[in-house]
Order: C-alpha cells, then sequence, then structure tokens
C-alpha cells in the first residue's frame, strides 16, 4: 500500500529538453504549453530542476527563470510579437577569425609541404610519388576551419534578451535549480554548468556552448577550455536528474527520426520521395536525429531497470509526424503549424498517460486539466 501524499514532501519533478534546433524548440514549447494546461497546477515554473542541451538549453533557461511557457507559445505563434526577435543572423554569423587561422596555417602548412617535397629527405626512395604527394597535402586537412559559424552573436542576443526580461543571468541568481550540458573538446568530459565549480559562467555563455554543433559551429571559448554540443554524448542527462533525488523526469525531445513512410518530402526543388533528397543538412540532421533517440532510449531503459528508482515520461512527435519539421521554420504557417501540432498531440498524450497510470499520477499528485 502506497504512503499517503499528507505529510510528505511534494514529489519532485525534473524538465529535460534535448536539443532539435529552432523547430525542436518550438515543438518543446508547443508540448509544454500542452502540458501546463492538461495538467491543474502545473506551468513552466512547477519544475524542481531544470535540464537544457544545445536549443533545449536556451528553453530551459527561460523558464527557470521565470518566464511562463504561455507567453513563449504567443510569442512564436505571432510574427508581429517581438517578445524573442530572433533572426537568422544572430545564429549563422561567419567565423571570421576561424578562417583567418584558416588561411594562416594554411600558408605555413603549404611551405612546410614544398620544403618537403623538395628534400624528400625523410621517404623512402622506393615509395611512389604520388603517395608522397598526397601525404604533404593532407597537412592542409588540419587548417580547415573548426567550424563555419560563430556563435558570438547568439550569445549576445541571449544575454540581452534575459536582461530586457528579468531574467538573472546568472546560474547562482536563478529561481530555480538549472543545468546546462556541454563537453570539453579536449577531455571529452561532459560539463554541467549550473553545478558546482562550473556556476560562476553567464547563463548566456553556457547555453552558447551547448549549441555549438561540430562542423556548424566552432567550439566556444570559456576561460582557457573549449566547449561543444551537450547531447553528443547523453541526450537528456537523466543520470543528474536521478541523482538529484527526482521522482518524475518529463522529457520532451523532438529529435526523432524521420520516417518517410511513402509520402511526399517537401525540398527548394519541388516535392520528392526520401530525405537523401533534402541535400548534404538533413542527411546529416536524419543521421544526427538516429543516434540522438537511440541513445535516448538506451538511458530511458536504465531507468526502468531500477524499480524503485525515477520515472520517466518522455514527450515526442510520431515519427511519421516529424515530416513538419522538413520545412523552413522561418515559414510562418511552418512554425504555426509545429505549435499547434505539439500542442494538440500532447495533451492527448497527457490525457491517456494519465488515464493507464493512476497510481503513478496519485504520487506526483497531479489532477487532470
Amino acid at each position: 500500500m502506497k504512503e499517503p501524499l499528507e505529510g510528505r514532501e511534494p514529489p519532485k519533478t525534473a524538465l529535460c529538453l534535448p536539443g532539435g534546433g529552432l523547430t525542436g524548440a518550438l515543438y518543446q514549447v508547443g508540448a509544454l504549453a500542452a502540458l501546463q494546461d492538461g495538467v491543474r497546477g502545473l506551468d513552466g515554473q512547477s519544475f524542481s530542476l531544470y535540464l537544457g542541451q544545445s536549443s533545449g538549453a536556451s528553453v530551459a533557461s527561460a523558464l527557470a527563470g521565470g518566464i511562463p511557457i504561455d507567453r513563449l507559445y504567443r510569442a512564436l505563434l505571432d510574427p508581429v510579437d517581438n517578445f524573442f526577435p530572433l533572426e537568422r543572423g544572430h545564429v549563422f554569423r561567419v567565423d571570421l577569425d576561424e578562417w583567418r587561422r584558416t588561411l594562416s596555417t594554411s600558408w605555413v602548412a603549404v611551405r612546410h609541404a614544398l620544403a618537403r617535397l623538395a628534400s624528400r629527405s625523410d621517404v623512402s626512395p622506393q615509395a611512389p610519388s604520388h603517395l608522397y604527394l598526397w601525404e604533404q597535402i593532407d597537412r592542409l586537412s588540419d587548417s580547415l576551419p573548426a567550424g563555419l559559424f560563430s556563435l558570438d552573436r547568439y550569445e549576445r542576443f541571449l544575454a540581452e534578451f534575459f536582461l530586457r526580461r528579468g531574467i538573472p543571468n546568472s546560474f547562482r541568481a536563478m529561481p530555480r535549480p538549472l543545468r546546462i550540458a556541454t563537453n570539453d573538446i579536449d577531455s571529452g568530459e561532459r560539463v554541467l554548468f549550473g553545478s558546482e565549480g562550473y556556476d560562476d559562467v553567464p547563463v548566456s555563455l553556457a547555453c552558447a556552448a551547448s549549441l555549438a554543433l561540430p562542423l556548424f559551429f566552432s567550439p566556444v571559448r570559456i576561460g582557457d577550455r573549449h566547449y561543444i554540443d551537450g547531447g553528443l554524448g547523453r541526450v537528456a542527462h537523466l543520470d543528474i536528474a536521478a541523482d538529484a533525488g527526482v521522482d518524475l523526469a518529463i522529457v520532451v525531445n523532438p529529435m526523432v527520426p524521420v520516417s518517410v513512410a511513402h509520402r511526399a518530402v517537401p525540398t527548394g526543388h519541388g516535392v520528392r520521395q526520401s530525405v537523401r533528397d533534402k541535400g548534404l543538412l538533413w542527411v546529416f540532421n536524419q543521421a544526427i536525429r538516429i543516434g540522438a533517440h537511440a541513445r535516448l532510449q538506451q538511458e530511458v531503459a536504465q531507468q526502468v531497470r531500477q524499480r524503485d528508482g525515477m520515472r520517466v515520461l518522455v514527450l515526442e512527435p510520431e515519427p511519421t509526424d516529424v515530416l513538419l519539421f522538413l520545412h523552413n521554420p522561418a515559414n510562418l504557417a511552418a512554425r504555426r503549424a509545429i505549435l499547434e501540432y505539439a500542442y494538440r498531440t500532447t495533451r492527448e498524450r497527457i490525457a491517456v498517460w494519465m488515464e493507464r497510470h493512476h497510481d503513478e499520477v496519485a504520487r506526483i499528485g497531479w489532477v487532470e486539466a
């Protein structure tokens, strides 16, 4: 027989927001708005712990800082609402410093290669010349830029947004516990900004570091270390929630592989039949989605095996519905479609989940709205 809730400490709930780009953030905001409307007394400030990485870090920071989820929902739904005036130029800014490094180091590499080719002092006379030539040309690979775009402008945009909306840009001043996951590129270790020893970094800078997906964005320097996307290892970081004594972790995961299922795929050159027809970036995106979804399932399964441990509720789109994410999020109709889809389907799934898990719902004190 379960212990009654009276006289007990209220159950702790964590909100875990993985990345997923702008479309992923749209899905998360729509799903959270539905969760708030579907459960009486639950809102964006009801969680005991906020865990975010990549684009989910910015959403988690806004909620932990006190921004109502319905305000974010309205701002993203209405094109004339400038509450969160993010523009493409805030994110996709060419990293000129990195390209300057590429030019200077390439010149050094070419000089070294020419000197080696002239002397050939370190090669066997029997070695084929073309192989030695390619070996010298390979020097240039180390001069490639560490990323195409810089996140400096996004970090400044986020810091200004926090200032305008009254959100502390300090983990220590945040009204609710916030953790932002990144990876240290020079050690391979996961770093959680906001945890002990890593709580003196501006929240906006930690968000930028967590967003730095390799190939697209240069690693973000903080102090004398460089950091990249926080979702390259664990996805939801459920172990952190479990260590904090959380009873229920809600994961709003937009990173589900696209399932075309013989339906039309929208592209800039007409309707096609395969994700392949979306080109290099979406093939890469699909690969990231496949890996992230598999890792998340492993994380959840690990928690399920611990019978007395934390419970996990995963909210995510159906694979066949992820076709919505193939549309350009700058398109206002596409943005509205993602938000409304996330809201509608999450309301339905929350109602079904609460119906099927009476004991669990009673344990955490949820009441259907």
